[in-house]
């Protein structure tokens, strides 16, 4: 497309930038009123720092090892089922975490599947809360993203490289440093930066398995301050440090990860002639299927008999739940939309970085900057839901820019030229050219936006009503009162409208998409 045919205004994706800026400057600006120059860190907050750092990176580093051979094994077999697992892998990413946290306690909590067998054989029970607890939840969400990040890349190998290799019988040891350990070295890296990001600004998974001394986060240190002392002061020191240390660590990420080099084939079908007996991939795909699977299974279980324990207050809470998801979902599209066009359209590649704010800055940090400025006017509970709804749709932003921007490009490529003789512009343009051809990208990134919202404890738990909770607080309530089977309905329920609202967008995006 000629640098002069710009169908799309840049106007409106620079404004929708511009406003995802001023609210983090605004949390920013709230936050800078409280800090106070003779409030220092104390010790149980410089443990919180390292205890934030060393989760982060044990939780990526288990993740990733891990992932390798389960990858590896998915990558040489087709077994029974295989296709169902793989979609399977992406189903922790939408899983509520509060949801997921329960599974995993019904698998190795104190009265769990784990220490019922080990009491049977006569062995210690373990525990899952602390510090390993939080890890192990970390992995439970993350090495399900990283198996399919390396499956992707090992899957892009063109065929012909292990056609090569077959008919000279290589060994598998020699196809893994030739061929798999070349690819594994563009694409681990990648993963244990994007794991370790996302688990420096884990909150749910802290609150629910961390706590103590030893095991509490910077974030749930902020949530501390905020909801216990109500030492706004200190409240706002930590989410300077918060942001400080996912900004610094995204910035790393970006600086050591090496280029991707692309290769290129005849699209034919892999087929491996170098994986030896099938018992040690089999092992790999049981392990993961099991671990990723049990917990979800005693979700289900547990729900259905917890349907009959459910109190009232979980139907509102649901009905909270699926607006505010509505309304997240309404603010990403109105942001991603214009901001995945001017990029596409743009000649300074950094731009891309502004959609990273949202990820960077953590929840509870601009949560804390706007609680601090609307306190002083009104009660911030009033904007408890509305607060919450925005800042969901911001943490959706980066991959919601990510799965459109591609596709917004090829569209400008095919049709921009054609667009501008023809005089198409604005609503016109976007109605008959764009939305058609994006349909499946868009279902995509709104079902997304909606399952992430709809599973989220962070925001609302800063701004809690007492009478008005989304289904993840009260959840959260519910399992803090002991009411297990209360919860575990809860749990159920919640289930079902997370993957509920992602199939009705995402299947939407499919239904009569354009060529």
């Amino acid at each position: 497309m000629a640098r002069r045919a710009q169908p799309v205004s840049q106007r409106a994706g620079i404004i929708a930038a511009a406003f995802v800026v001023a609210v983090v400057i605004a949390a920013f600006v709230g936050i800078s009123q409280r800090i106070e120059t003779t409030t220092g860190l104390r010790a149980a907050e410089w443990q919180a720092v390292r205890f934030t750092v060393w989760q982060a990176f044990l939780s990526a580093l288990i993740s990733v090892v891990l992932a390798v051979p389960v990858a590896r094994a998915l990558a040489r077999r087709r077994l029974p089922g295989h296709t169902l697992l793989v979609t399977l892998l992406g189903a922790p990413f939408i899983l509520p975490v509060i949801v997921a946290v329960l599974g995993l306690l019904a698998i190795f909590g104190r009265n769990g599947w784990l220490n019922t067998a080990l009491g049977v054989v006569g062995l210690p029970e373990v525990s899952i809360y602390g510090a390993h607890g939080v890890v192990l939840a970390h992995v439970f969400f993350n090495m399900p993203l990283a198996t399919r990040l390396i499956l992707q890349g090992w899957q892009s190998v063109p065929a012909e490289q292990f056609r090569i290799v077959g008919q000279l019988g290589l060994p598998p040891r020699m196809v893994f440093r030739v061929i798999e350990w070349p690819i594994l070295w563009q694409v681990v890296p990648g993963a244990f930066a994007l794991i370790f990001v996302i688990c420096l600004t884990s909150f749910a998974v802290a609150l629910t398995l961390g706590g103590g001394p030893r095991a509490t986060t910077i974030e749930l240190a902020i949530y501390q301050a905020f909801r216990f002392d109500f030492d706004l002061g200190r409240a706002a020191v930590l989410s300077l440090l918060q942001l400080a240390v996912a900004g610094a660590a995204a910035v790393l990420a970006l600086w050591i990860l090496p280029p991707i080099a692309l290769q290129t084939g005849r699209d034919r079908a892999v087929r491996r002639w170098d994986a030896p007996a099938p018992w040690g991939d089999a092992f790999w795909i049981v392990l993961a299927a099991g671990f990723l699977l049990l917990p979800m299974l005693s979700i289900a279980l547990s729900g259905v008999v917890g349907l009959f324990y459910m109190p009232v207050s979980v139907l509102s809470a649901t009905w909270t739940t699926v607006w505010v998801a509505c309304v997240s979902t309404v603010v990403l599209l109105v942001l991603a939309l214009p901001m995945a066009a001017w990029l596409a359209q743009a000649q300074w590649g950094g731009a891309e970085a502004l959609t990273l704010l949202g990820l960077v800055a953590s929840p509870l940090m601009i949560g804390t900057g706007w609680f601090i400025l609307i306190f002083p006017y009104v009660s911030p509970t009033a904007f408890a839901l509305p607060v919450t709804a925005l800042i969901n749709a911001m943490m959706a932003l980066p991959f919601a820019v990510r799965i459109l921007l591609p596709a917004m490009r090829q569209v400008f490529s095919d049709y921009g030229r054609l667009s501008v003789g023809l005089g198409l512009r604005g609503v016109s343009l976007w109605r008959i050219v764009i939305i058609p051809r994006l349909r499946p990208q868009i279902g995509f990134a709104a079902g997304l936006t909606a399952a992430l919202s709809v599973g989220d404890l962070g925001v609302v738990a800063l701004f809690a009503d007492p009478d008005v909770a989304t289904l993840p607080l009260q959840m959260y309530r519910l399992m803090g009162a002991y009411r297990t089977e209360a919860a575990a309905g809860a749990a159920l329920v919640l289930v079902a409208l997370a993957f509920g609202m992602f199939w009705v967008c995402d299947a939407w995006g499919r239904r009569h998409a354009a060529g």
